[in-house]
């Protein structure tokens, strides 16, 4: 599987919604898929997703506060976590469970609290609100091969800034999937975004 790191999330989608829509994405490009827990009846697609996908795609869940919420979303077949804020808790209980871990962050104190309680990666956010210079400044202090996404204010036509200043990849929320929209307009916002991420990732 080709594997870009882009995170593609799915706030609102129902069970219903949830294969068809993760396929298209897959079909586009994107292999990493997170439902944000505060979706409706977000493990039943997490699960519905994993069954379907699990060969090709990870599937995992967002707007995770709760130990307890990634031992639900372990119990669904989800693979990767990402937390809005920088919960100890969370990621060692995901850690615990052999997950993957992608807590939010928004200082040099959350960064270093989520590498300790043993983050894979680090998601910035708001990215709009820290901006390529604040993330750039960050990075200077931070493992280097320590994945950053920037997330909340990326898309594909500031991506090249992102990259610019040392992020991994992305994640994409409501320019990528809202209430509402179809499969197929979901399939074409997910491949302007792999052209983008393609360029900017070969520079």
């Amino acid at each position: 599987m080709t594997h870009r790191h882009i995170i593609a999330i799915l706030r609102g989608i129902t069970p219903d919604e949830a294969v068809p829509v993760c396929t298209a994405l897959v079909e586009a490009g994107i292999t990493l898929i997170e439902v944000p827990l505060n979706s409706p009846n977000a493990v039943d697609s997490i699960g519905r997703a994993a069954k379907a996908l699990s060969e090709r795609a990870e599937i995992g869940a967002g707007t995770v506060l709760t130990p307890e919420d990634v031992r639900a979303v372990a119990g669904a077949g989800g693979t990767f976590i990402v937390s809005p804020d920088t919960n100890v808790e969370v990621i060692a209980e995901t850690v615990r469970l052999e997950l993957k871990s992608y807590p939010g962050v928004f200082s040099p104190t959350d960064a270093f609290a989520a590498i300790r309680a043993g983050a894979t990666g680090l998601k910035f956010f708001p990215a709009e609100v820290l901006g390529a210079k604040g993330i750039k400044a960050m990075k200077a202090v931070l493992p280097p091969a320590l994945p950053l996404y920037a997330v909340g204010g990326a898309n594909p036509d500031n991506f090249h800034e992102f990259f610019a200043v040392g992020c991994t990849g992305f994640g994409l929320g409501t320019y990528i999937f809202k209430p509402g929209m179809s499969v197929a307009e979901v399939s074409e916002r997910a491949k302007l975004a792999v052209a983008a991420y393609d360029h900017g990732a070969a520079k």
